[in-house]
């Protein structure tokens, strides 16, 4: 549970900063295509789920969880 929690706040984190961004960068024209935003949403997804991994490394590794 805490996991799915970290993952979804990361996630919405991330996408916070990098939307505008990223649109800019595309354009207009292109980010109207469907393969410029899955693109973008697999490095969201990607990137929450490496954080999140880290981040549970760090928790365990100074004992605040176990598992």
């Amino acid at each position: 549970m805490l996991a799915i929690l970290i993952l979804l706040v990361v996630g919405f984190l991330f996408w916070k900063l990098t939307a505008s961004y990223s649109r800019k960068q595309a354009g207009n024209k292109v980010w109207k295509l469907w393969s410029t935003r899955l693109y973008y949403w697999q490095t969201v997804i990607y990137a929450s789920t490496g954080i999140t991994v880290l981040v549970l490394f760090i928790l365990k590794w100074t004992n605040i969880i176990t598992f």
